[in-house]
C-alpha cells in the first residue's frame, strides 16, 4: 500500500562509484543529521567496487573462497551492521541507501522492507520484468533467481543501508558465495533479461517509484563531497 499522503522532499544524491567503507561513513554522517532534524530524508544512489558484505548474523561459511583468494580476485570482504546474510556488490549494480524517518512515513521496520520490495518491483515492471517477493526470503525475485537484495538497519527510527539491484553487474562473483545464505536459489540481472536497457533509465525509474511508494511531494538532487 502506498503512503496515504504526500509530504516532504526526498533529497537524492547520485555518487557514482564509492568504496564500501567510504559509503558507510557517508551514511553514518547523514544518519546523524537526519536523526537530529538537520537534514531532509535522503536517498543515496551509487555502485561499489567489488566487495562481499556480511550482515550482522551472516555465517562466514557462506563465503566459499578464502580471504586470500578473494583478494586475488580483487574482491574485498567486509562485515557490516545491516541485516541479512552475505551478498556481493560490484560495478553495474544500482545500490540505494535510503536515510529515512520511518515514523513520519507511517512505517514499521517490516513495513519499510515491504515498501522497498514494492518499489523495486514497480520499477522493474516499467521495463516489462514481472517479479515477486516472499516475506520468508527478502528481496525481489524473477522466478527462483534474485534480482535485488535488501538489507537494512534502523537506528533511533531512521534507516540506513538498503537495496542492491542487479542492473548490468557481472554475476560471476556470486558463485563464490551462498547469496543471502540461500543454497537453492540463483541470481539474475536486468541486463540478462533486457540487454538494451539504459542504466540511467533504471535510476530514474527507481527514484520515481521511490517518491510514489513512500509519499514524498518531489525529489531534489544534490551533490555530496566524498
Amino acid at each position: 500500500m502506498k503512503r496515504p499522503c504526500c509530504k516532504g522532499v526526498l533529497v537524492v544524491a547520485e555518487l557514482g562509484r564509492v568504496g564500501y567503507a567510504d559509503a558507510l561513513a557517508i551514511q553514518e554522517t547523514m544518519l546523524a543529521e537526519v536523526q537530529e532534524g538537520g537534514a531532509d530524508d535522503m536517498l543515496l544512489l551509487l555502485e561499489h567496487p567489488p566487495v562481499f558484505t556480511l550482515g550482522r548474523n551472516a555465517a562466514e561459511s557462506n563465503v566459499l573462497v578464502s580471504p586470500a583468494r578473494a583478494a586475488e580476485l580483487g574482491i574485498g570482504i567486509v562485515r557490516t551492521n545491516r541485516g541479512g546474510d552475505v551478498t556481493y556488490h560490484g560495478p553495474g549494480q544500482l545500490v540505494g541507501y535510503p536515510i529515512l524517518r520511518l515514523k513520519e512515513r507511517g512505517l514499521t521496520v517490516v513495513g519499510y522492507v515491504d515498501a522497498l520490495e514494492r518499489m523495486l518491483m514497480a520499477a522493474l515492471m516499467d521495463f516489462g520484468i514481472a517479479t515477486s517477493s516472499d516475506s520468508r526470503r527478502r528481496g525481489v525475485w524473477v522466478g527462483r533467481d534474485k534480482i535485488a537484495a535488501i538489507g537494512v538497519r534502523v537506528s533511533r527510527g531512521v534507516s540506513m543501508h538498503g537495496f542492491a539491484l542487479n542492473v548490468a553487474v557481472d554475476l560471476t562473483p556470486y558463485s563464490y558465495i551462498v547469496p543471502c545464505g540461500l543454497r537453492d536459489c540463483g541470481v539474475t540481472s536486468l541486463h540478462l533479461l533486457k540487454p538494451d536497457v539504459d542504466p540511467a533509465r533504471v535510476r530514474e525509474a527507481v527514484v520515481s517509484h521511490f517518491i510514489s511508494e513512500f509519499g514524498y511531494e518531489r525529489a531534489r538532487k544534490t551533490e555530496l563531497r566524498i
